[in-house]
């Protein structure tokens, strides 16, 4: 079959290299080969556009497309040849996961729901095991199902009401208990993971507490974010409001941001001023500059970023009626939603963890792509996909 002339010009655009430039997951930079710059190649409701006149005047497939369909093809081919290549290097560094023995050997393949999976023996125990664990592993459902769950469950519906339309629109019969184990599978695993990337920050930490019930008792969420970035950095449950609750949350803030704060920005509460004081230091000896707040400026509350976070979890834990215990998987996984899943539209549509340097490279079902990421977290580079390698402008 004949190619198209302009499918062909973009085979030559890939073969030139150079050429293209990525901005993210949906956008991409194709450099003009008349010399007029670079022009931008985006993918808007699943379908590409091109600032270029071919496309903009005729409305027609590019060069410009053509070439970044087939970059990303080429990209897709050598990771799986990677993939492969590492495969194959396994056995010979491999150990049995039982017995501890290097005596091991391929025993063929296990095929599931994510693909295929190379299987080990040990010759000396005689027990079968695989290098990775695949998350899915004897899960009754689809991925597919599960992430949809996840999704749904953490944009503010009940888990009988996902039960519910799984059943009505997909034939799908699933009980709300299993939707709350895989709740809580999930999020421990994605949090173990995402804990190890170190964002990139403004350095402007602002910080506020709630009140919530927790098993039927009230008790007060922390809440600490990063101003610029948007990015959730703690989310904390304590009994109090007293110095030592409050630097437990610095505390893990800094343990996270892998950096001091140039200024932390809170409300009148007095257990701010000496929780900043002791967790960073005073403003003399190299300390960041606190800025207490007990009075709105103008229209404008100083913590009005994480007060909007504040009124976020207010709307999620009304439909759960109640958080059942401190270490919650509702807190955590809102948390990992809002940061990585969720779009921000005072972030032109990036998440919080893109503004923070943290290139996941996440497109389509975000959730799946995740947890598919977490279990490769042990042999993974989180250096790499943290920006600069986790320092920051701040630090």
């Amino acid at each position: 079959m004949a190619l198209d002339p302009r499918e062909v010009r973009g085979l030559a655009i890939v073969a030139r290299g150079n050429q293209i430039r990525r901005i993210d997951a949906s956008t991409y930079k194709v450099k003009s080969q008349n010399g007029n710059g670079w022009y931008t190649v985006r993918k808007i409701g699943g379908k590409w556009t091109c600032t270029c006149p071919d496309f903009t005047y005729r409305r027609v497939k590019c060069k410009h497309i053509y070439a970044v369909e087939f970059s990303l093809i080429l990209r897709e081919k050598v990771e799986a040849l990677r993939a492969g290549e590492r495969e194959a290097e396994w056995p010979l560094k491999l150990a049995c996961k039982w017995c501890g023995s290097e005596n091991v050997i391929k025993k063929g393949f296990r095929y599931n729901k994510s693909g295929r999976v190379q299987v080990y023996k040990c010759k000396d125990c005689g027990r079968k095991f695989t290098m990775r664990e695949d998350p899915f592993h004897k899960m009754k459902h689809k991925p597919e199902v599960i992430t949809a769950c996840l999704d749904l469950y953490f944009k503010g519906l009940s888990l009988r009401k996902i039960a519910d339309h799984l059943k009505q629109f997909y034939g799908v019969e699933v009980s709300h208990v299993a939707i709350y184990y895989w709740v809580t599978k999930y999020v421990k695993l994605l949090s173990e993971f995402l804990d190890k990337l170190v964002p990139q920050l403004s350095g402007v930490f602002v910080a506020d507490e709630m009140a919530v019930k927790v098993g039927g008792k009230w008790k007060w969420l922390w809440n600490l974010m990063d101003r610029d970035t948007r990015f959730w950095l703690v989310a904390m449950i304590t009994e109090q409001r007293e110095v030592g609750d409050a630097r437990k949350v610095l505390e893990k803030a800094k343990a996270v941001a892998k950096a001091k704060p140039k200024v932390v920005v809170t409300d009148g509460l007095h257990a701010y001023r000496e929780a900043v004081k002791r967790t960073f230091g005073s403003r003399r000896r190299g300390g960041p500059l606190h800025k207490r707040h007990i009075r709105w400026e103008g229209n404008i509350a100083p913590t009005n970023i994480v007060e909007r976070l504040n009124s976020t979890v207010r709307e999620r834990e009304k439909v759960a009626r109640t958080v059942e215990r401190d270490d919650s998987p509702l807190i955590e996984g809102l948390r990992i939603y809002y940061n990585f899943v969720r779009p921000h539209t005072a972030l032109n549509g990036h998440t919080p963890a893109e503004a923070a340097g943290i290139d996941l490279e996440l497109d389509g079902n975000r959730w799946l792509q995740l947890i598919l990421k977490a279990r490769e977290g042990e042999g993974c580079d989180t250096e790499a996909l943290s920006a600069r390698g986790g320092e920051s402008d701040h630090e």
